[in-house]
């Protein structure tokens, strides 16, 4: 599965709306920002058909080294961001043919 970078979005988000890549770069960078502030205040952030990011508190728990199983490690409560996929982005992904 191949991953794709923010030059990659940026690049064909230029070629689609005709603005310069550098300007298309502000808009990418001022979105993922307003994106991590909304979520610090805490507030989901929806784009519909697509999904949901939140913030959600992941419980303690404790973590052990593989290489090491005696040995045990205390990993406290903390926030997280999750993603629950939209509806549309749901269906997608089903109709995807399995590897």
């Amino acid at each position: 599965m191949a991953t794709i970078t923010k030059r990659e979005i940026v690049s064909a988000l230029s070629d689609q709306t005709g603005l310069r890549q550098s300007d298309t770069s502000l808009l990418v960078d001022a979105f993922i920002e307003m994106v991590g502030k909304n979520l610090e205040k805490g507030h989901n952030v929806t784009f519909r058909t697509f999904g949901t990011f939140e913030i959600c508190v992941a419980k303690a728990k404790i973590g052990r080294n593989p290489n090491k199983a005696d040995s045990e490690v205390h990993i406290p409560e903390r926030c997280v961001v999750r993603f629950k996929p939209g509806r549309d982005l749901k269906t997608r992904v089903a109709a995807l043919p399995q590897h």
